[in-house]
């Protein structure tokens, strides 16, 4: 989890950096943007820095928060005061029993206020404590444009965000499978009730039908913050994020959006090859080192002055098992690294550490093997 986020920082730096065409399309959206999920690319931009309510894709936090609670399949019975809230409801009522996964399909597809509400109770405790965590969390992802009111984007004095941070937010809950798996779902089966019976729950999302590749992710409307959309698609190895807040068309914006988007990126294989040998201190001997093929979507310009490094130590002291993490290579573009592949041992080694000396080991450093 911990370098998910840090992933997710480093987006937020390196985002201006990695911007394609901010013209190219031409859209109903007051704020808008589209970027490429795991570079962070921006392929376009409009006014995506300005800070704008953004209705129900606050739920995008309130259910990866959910998600990294845990306990998710667990029965409980909701709070009363907490499902009494106005717009849109998965339909629970008092005394409804239901799980927090079953929650966040309310959450997510019918875009469920007394889902998100209830959730938010079972978490924390309190809507406003949850609220809290919402914020901590924006902090975390290093969100310094976003803060949150409400845990179901209802308006509210000081519940904003921009294009920009909604779109590093989306691409940071889409690397939970558990998120994606139910954003991409046109319905679900879930149970609640007292007692809990089964009923199907349909997304709001009619990207989902609309656009061929689409796998999510939220719509949202107020009187404050008009149309809201996140969407996310993907083509040919590459996944994109739009975003729109306040538009007037939304669904002809993010297909607009999202085909210019493709049109500018491609998953390009990287050079994961490596001749490189690592020394097994004492023993003479060497394990050469193996990685994975993995692509990288990549703008044609981007992709000649995409760098290499290798990163190997000289030599290792331990006994080596194929498969061990040896070392890594790290792509960079102007001067950021934006993708590590791990380089595995790709034999098993004795290091026979037990017959080296102190002084033999100080030796074995450059490369002396006494």
């Amino acid at each position: 989890m911990k370098k998910i986020i840090a992933f997710i920082v480093t987006l937020a730096i390196i985002l201006p950096i990695f911007t394609v065409n901010v013209l190219a399309v031409s859209t109903s959206a007051v704020s808008a943007i589209v970027i490429e999920a795991e570079t962070g690319t921006v392929l376009y931009e409009k006014n995506a820095d300005e800070q704008r309510a953004m209705a129900s894709t606050t739920k995008i936090m309130t259910a990866i928060l959910t998600i990294e609670s845990g306990d998710l399949d667990r029965e409980f019975t909701v709070d009363t005061m907490a499902i009494m809230v106005e717009g849109t409801t998965m339909g629970l009522r008092e005394g409804d029993r239901v799980s927090r996964r079953d929650l966040l399909y309310g959450i997510l597809l019918p875009s469920g206020n007394d889902a998100a509400n209830a959730a938010a109770v079972s978490v924390s405790g309190s809507i406003s404590a949850f609220v809290k965590l919402m914020n901590d969390k924006a902090a975390e992802l290093g969100l310094t444009n976003t803060h949150f009111a409400t845990p179901s984007g209802l308006d509210a004095q000081g519940h904003y965000t921009t294009a920009r941070e909604l779109a590093l937010l989306t691409a940071y809950a889409m690397r939970n499978e558990v998120f994606r798996e139910i954003v991409k779902c046109q319905s679900a089966e879930v149970e609640f009730g007292n007692p809990p019976y089964r009923r199907t729950l349909y997304n709001s999302n009619k990207m989902l039908r609309r656009y061929e590749g689409a796998i999510g992710v939220k719509t949202g409307f107020t009187d404050n913050a008009r149309r809201c959309l996140v969407s996310a698609a993907e083509r040919d190895g590459v996944t994109l994020i739009a975003v729109t807040l306040n538009a007037g068309d939304d669904w002809n914006d993010h297909t607009k959006m999202l085909d210019y988007g493709f049109t500018q990126i491609s998953a390009y294989p990287l050079e994961t090859g490596c001749s490189a040998k690592v020394a097994i201190a004492g023993t003479g001997r060497t394990v050469g080192v193996y990685a994975d093929s993995v692509t990288m979507s990549l703008t044609s310009e981007q992709r000649t002055r995409l760098e290499r490094r290798v990163l190997l130590p000289r030599m290792v002291y331990n006994d080596v098992l194929k498969g061990d993490v040896l070392g890594s290579i790290e792509f960079i573009l102007d001067g950021k690294t934006v993708w590590s592949v791990p380089l595995y041992a790709d034999t098993n080694v004795s290091a026979e550490q037990g017959k080296l000396n102190v002084w033999q080991k100080i030796l074995s450093v450059f490369g002396i093997y006494a």
